[in-house]
């Protein structure tokens, strides 16, 4: 498959919304085991953080199939992280949804006015990154994993056009971004 036959762009569908959440638990929870859950479902998962409120999640899609996703937020004014990257493992091959996914993340961000773009990257995908114009900052340690701080060169990525949406007009609902209250016992 060419890069033609996959599209990038922000979730902005309750279906695409549910398809993000549900990839990234079948990545880091069920495939990875970085996260824990007590079911099949992202929202009895401490995959979904803090972050998710404030964060706007980027899909890949093949037709109408999600096969990858990014989180991009802005963490102060003009620094903005990129994070939760993940694949379909039937989608792996090549690295072009990555590479897609990585540079629809940046040229987003710059769009909207990034002047710093970081990302934590496991081991295994530092030289990935490298290859698109990514330098590593130093090793930090997540979910008892050694990690590599990275920053896109900006030059490499030019601002997108795309206009930055308002969070609550996405469409997100807290039941859906959120994991649910334990109630006590």
């Amino acid at each position: 498959m060419d890069m033609q036959s996959y599209s990038f762009n922000l979730a902005i569908t309750l279906a695409d919304i549910q398809a993000y959440f549900d990839l990234r638990h079948q990545i880091f929870v069920e495939e990875q085991g970085l996260f824990t859950s007590h079911s099949t479902s992202h929202l009895m998962s401490n995959e979904v953080d803090g972050l998710d409120a404030i964060a706007y999640p980027i899909v890949a899609k093949l037709q109408t199939q999600v096969v990858g996703v990014v989180r991009i937020y802005e963490l102060q004014h003009k620094l903005w992280y990129g994070g939760r990257l993940g694949v379909h493992i039937d989608h792996r091959r090549a690295g072009k949804v990555g590479k897609g996914l990585i540079h629809q993340a940046v040229t987003t961000a710059h769009g909207w006015g990034c002047d710093r773009f970081l990302a934590t990257v496991q081991p295994q995908n530092v030289r990935f990154f490298q290859r698109l114009h990514w330098r590593s900052l130093e090793e930090v340690h997540l979910c008892g994993l050694a990690h590599s701080l990275m920053e896109a060169d900006l030059d490499f990525y030019p601002p997108g056009f795309s206009d930055r949406p308002h969070l609550q007009s996405l469409g997100f609902q807290p039941s859906i971004r959120q994991p649910p209250l334990k109630e006590a016992s």
